[in-house]
């Protein structure tokens, strides 16, 4: 009697479970047909002519809204970003461009190190104004992305054609001409690779695409040559990639066989765990991994299974939180087009999702350690599920004023740095480069003459202090207080301009030497003035507070 009761019991779960699906079915159909047949009756009858394209992309992408960041749909003519996207290849000049808003144009606003673009002389802040002789328009009242989009589509083509390209060069008369040999571009996503003394070296790491894993080991081989015996792996702004690539660098430092990461999802049969196959390369050496907001995907990945086996030390920010898989599926059919779906969610070995539990504004969010779980690495120390990888030595972002934000928002430094370009031929090394008191006082000038402006976060403050005040009737009351405040809070530039030198200097001097050494400039500059960097060094530095950290008896 008990298994024909079973029997029944599953008989009936099955049924039910049809009859949910059945529902979800006819919902989908009825709803589908709605929206197909609401689009033929305006097609026919509303006033003006419809642009098919545009109204069901647009619909497309509203409905993609409404799930999370990371499903996304490429249509059939963007098919090449995604390519480039889990790649890291593609055919162009190799630089980066952006919309420079007192144009109204495309600027170059990074040509790459041994590219074609850096080899036939473009700089940073040269402004496109032709492809191929047919003028680029300024953008004018098109909506941006796409303008530039349309300007980097045009610098594309096949590797071995040519691109004449014109530019308006700052301190120039005429526009210059130029015409560069397209190529394949990958660019490495090893970005940072040296010695810092003796006995440590740091890898730089940009991105997870083909073979990055194979550069990360080739790149400790090469340390290892020169002395390395300490490693500090540098995760910061890295948004992941390939996930097989991280399962593959994790393998390096953890015996063959390690579980990486398991992914789970709706579909159950679509589960997998991952585990390494390569005999690793070091299990031992003393290892450092640097990560900040922006270190997502398979950063955070690489990051928390190494901090998982206690193999590693994790130093800087909590990282971004996207623990979620996706899968391209081509839709086939007229005019194709390929969807990103999210199909699961990323488990690191201590059994963590690493995925934050909220976003808002597109802004993850993440909880206290008191109201998330607690888990445990391989020896026994407490992680938790807060969303992202929480590291094990927090160096807290220095509070920034709205000065530094509307700064780096703005195109003058972009501007400043093509103008020193004309007057400085050569710069020091990017281990001893630093701008002067004259130069840093002659920068101060340039935001003057060109009128730059912020909002200071007191003034603003003051303002609603005062707002609210008349509201509630203590305006009168307190008019001395609130005037001796706004007296101290009138922005006075100079004395903000000395205040926040050592910021301003953070943001000017980087952008320099990366328009004379490229990405090793800013690398150097960063190896040399970031705080979290200096935290890493004094870890690896010592071998007792090395081990301290990846001791529960310490945590």
């Amino acid at each position: 009697m008990q298994r024909i009761s079973l029997t029944l019991l599953a008989i009936l779960l099955s049924l039910s479970a049809m009859a949910q699906s059945s529902v979800s079915n006819y919902e989908t159909a009825k709803h589908l047909d709605i929206f197909n047949r609401l689009y033929k009756e305006l097609d026919l009858n509303y006033v003006d002519s419809l642009a098919a394209k545009d109204i069901i992309e647009d619909a497309i992408y509203y409905m993609l809204e409404q799930l999370d960041p990371y499903t996304t749909y490429y249509p059939e003519e963007e098919q090449d970003d995604l390519r480039q996207l889990t790649t890291g290849k593609y055919a162009g000049v190799g630089s980066l461009i952006s919309y420079h808003k007192d144009h109204d144009r495309c600027i170059i606003s990074e040509p790459y190190a041994n590219m074609p673009a850096a080899q036939a002389g473009l700089r940073c802040g040269d402004v496109i104004v032709a492809i191929d002789g047919i003028e680029m328009p300024k953008c004018g009242k098109h909506n941006v992305r796409a303008y530039s989009d349309s300007v980097s589509s045009a610098m594309r083509g096949e590797p071995g054609t040519q691109l004449r390209i014109r530019v308006e060069r700052y301190g120039e008369p005429k526009p210059l001409d130029f015409t560069i040999t397209r190529r394949s571009i990958q660019l490495p996503t090893v970005d940072f690779c040296r010695m810092i003394n003796d006995s440590i070296g740091i890898i730089g790491l940009n991105a997870f695409h083909e073979n990055t894993a194979q550069e990360v080991r080739q790149a400790i081989l090469n340390l290892k040559s020169q002395g390395m015996r300490r490693l500090l792996l540098d995760l910061r702004g890295n948004g992941g990639g390939l996930l097989g690539e991280a399962v593959k660098l994790v393998g390096l430092f953890v015996p063959t066989g390690s579980e990486v990461v398991s992914t789970r999802g709706k579909v159950v049969y679509k589960n997998q765990t991952f585990y390494t196959e390569a005999a690793p390369l070091d299990l031992n050496m003393p290892l450092v991994i640097l990560t900040d907001f922006s270190t997502a995907s398979a950063a955070e990945i690489t990051a928390g299974a190494l901090q998982d086996y206690d193999r590693a030390v994790i130093v800087g920010q909590r990282t971004y939180g996207k623990g979620l898989v996706q899968q391209p599926c081509e839709l086939g059919g007229i005019g194709g087009g390929v969807l990103k779906v999210t199909t699961s969610k990323y488990y690191i070995p201590s059994g963590r999702c690493v995925q934050a539990y909220e976003f808002e504004d597109g802004t993850p969010r993440h909880l206290p350690d008191s109201l998330s779980k607690v888990f445990h690495t391989k020896a026994g120390r407490e992680v938790h599920d807060c969303g992202g990888i929480a590291p094990d030595i927090v160096v807290k972002e220095d509070s920034l004023p709205n000065l530094i934000t509307y700064l780096m928002l703005s195109n003058l430094v972009t501007d400043y740095v093509a103008r020193y370009r004309t007057t400085h031929p050569t710069i020091d090394a990017p281990e001893q480069f630093h701008l002067t008191d004259a130069e840093y006082a002659d920068f101060i000038a340039f935001l003057k003459e060109n009128k730059f402006t912020y909002d200071r976060q007191s003034s603003n403050t003051l303002k609603v202090l005062r707002s609210i005040a008349e509201r509630e009737g203590y305006a009168e009351q307190a008019k001395e207080q609130l005037d001796a405040l706004e007296s101290i809070f009138t922005r006075n530039e100079d004395y903000d301009y000395r205040q926040w030198e050592k910021q301003i200097r953070a943001i000017i001097e980087p952008a320099i030497l990366t328009d004379y050494y490229y990405q090793r400039g800013a690398k150097e500059y960063d190896l040399r003035t970031n705080p979290t960097v200096a935290r890493g060094l004094e870890i690896l530095s010592s071998d007792a507070t090395y081990r301290s950290l990846l001791s529960p008896a310490k945590r």
